[in-house]
């Protein structure tokens, strides 16, 4: 098998291509930065990975490699947690998911030989947030910036199955690992001054960087899933309960809240990520049979914090 993948110098996307080395599985780098990619998967390291330069939201040849592949894993976007949300921030995490994904779909449904998955991510945000409501697969989108951000990402994807592609779109809740979110909370509970952000009441739908690559994997390999699965452990927890559990890994305190002024004034519009969340649950992805390595928030981060 020859997979092709978006996003693979990211925080997952490096992960992903790391366990398809040890798989023996061909991938196919598609990078706006080669010199990067090469960095990352030297050829002596990584004999399975060819690396072809791409602009995302471009026709162009590099279109053409698809032919070549499979199946496609579509992990490329902008951070959406990186600095305040201008007009033309907005935009550039708007067009950075769904042009691309619009271009990737162009090119498996133009190839002779087409790929027969796409795996395409998504995120929670589709829901919209509450500290009350529960979500599942089948719960009906938000209304807000964020979910109609996911709602324009899926619908691109979703052209896909008019050419008998089958198609998978994981729905990302916050992921865990040394990179990402945690990797921005860990340095103020090194420093003794670790605690919840905005009310702490927020939920915290998360999941272990590896789950989600054995997600993607299973994805790749079962033929019988299909649709939208949520990328979350079954046992999502609020933001106080996080940071209290964080403190007793590290054994730091965690008693110290960051103000939902400070997060407001530093990202404005993008606040709502760190200060608002939603409960969701992974019925499909359980009904699938996948199996968690780490559904327990404790052993995931001693996991990583090791």
């Amino acid at each position: 098998m020859k997979v092709a993948i978006t996003g693979s110098t990211g925080f997952v996307g490096s992960r992903l291509v790391q366990r398809l080395r040890l798989e023996a599985i061909k991938v196919l780098v598609l990078t706006r930065n080669t010199q990067r990619a090469q960095k990352l998967f030297p050829k002596s390291a990584y004999p399975n990975v060819e690396i072809a330069a791409y602009t995302p939201t471009v026709s162009g040849s590099w279109q053409n490699h698809i032919a070549s592949c499979e199946a496609v894993v579509n992990l490329a976007g902008e951070s959406i947690s990186e600095g305040r949300w201008t007009t033309e921030r907005k935009q550039e995490i708007l067009n950075s998911r769904k042009l691309t994904t619009q271009k990737i779909v162009e090119a498996i449904v133009s190839s002779t030989t087409k790929p027969k998955v796409l795996i395409n991510a998504s995120a929670v945000g589709f829901y919209g947030t509450s500290q009350n409501a529960t979500f599942d697969e089948n719960s009906p989108p938000g209304s807000d910036f964020l979910a109609q951000v996911c709602q324009d990402w899926e619908a691109q994807a979703q052209k896909v199955t008019d050419s008998g592609v089958r198609l998978v779109i994981l729905r990302f809740g916050i992921v865990l690992g040394m990179g990402g979110a945690l990797g921005k909370m860990i340095t103020p509970f090194k420093l003794f001054a670790g605690g919840p952000i905005g009310s702490g009441e927020q939920w915290f739908s998360w999941i272990h960087v590896d789950d989600v690559v054995n997600l993607i994997l299973k994805s790749l390999s079962t033929s019988e899933m299909a649709g939208v699965y949520n990328a979350t452990v079954p046992q999502p927890v609020r933001m106080a309960e996080l940071c209290t559990t964080m403190g007793e890994v590290m054994n730091r305190p965690s008693w110290l809240p960051v103000p939902s002024f400070a997060i407001e004034a530093m990202l404005g519009d993008g606040a709502v990520v760190v200060l608002e969340g939603q409960k969701v649950l992974p019925q499909r992805t359980l009904s699938s049979g996948f199996k968690y390595d780490y559904s327990d928030l404790k052993l995931a981060l001693k996991e990583i914090l090791k």
